[in-house]
């Protein structure tokens, strides 16, 4: 049993599977990074001041009464809030990382489509008066015995 799961933990589709996740991971972090450290404060500056993350809305009061400056004091007090300005930052997020998946596997499939060989010769042709399929060298087509000039 040993020796099969080795085996199994050691094919290369399960290898590049645990290596995506892992880089998927850190880069999941950097774009949290890049959402909430570098985007959102010039956003939340043109809308006057405004941080996303501290966007909310109060549904009920909690042991110490309202109004909150900030999420985190309105959920210290215990305060049943939805928070639609972290929601907001992780629908940017996800936007960010689904472009940059796009942008990756384009880029990808277009050194992929680089290595693959040019496409064969063509071995026939189309008679232009009968249409019908002959080699690509013949000057008088079978079909229709029409001379077709030299190839």
């Amino acid at each position: 049993m040993l020796d099969e799961f080795k085996k199994f933990a050691m094919r290369g589709n399960v290898v590049d599977m645990a290596v995506g996740i892992i880089i998927g991971g850190a880069f999941g972090t950097i774009v949290k990074s890049l959402v909430a450290d570098v985007i959102m404060p010039p956003i939340g500056l043109l809308l006057g001041g405004v941080d996303f993350s501290d966007l909310f809305i109060t549904l009920k009061e909690g042991a110490t009464a309202g109004p909150y400056s900030s999420l985190a004091i309105a959920q210290e007090a215990g305060a049943v809030t939805i928070s639609y300005g972290v929601f907001i930052n992780s629908v940017i997020s996800f936007l960010i990382v689904a472009f940059a998946v796009f942008l990756l596997i384009k880029s990808i499939n277009k050194l992929q489509a680089e290595e693959e060989e040019p496409a064969a010769e063509p071995t026939e042709k189309d008679c232009p008066y009968c249409f019908s399929s002959i080699a690509i060298k013949a000057t008088r087509c079978p079909g229709c015995t029409s001379e077709l000039g030299e190839a």
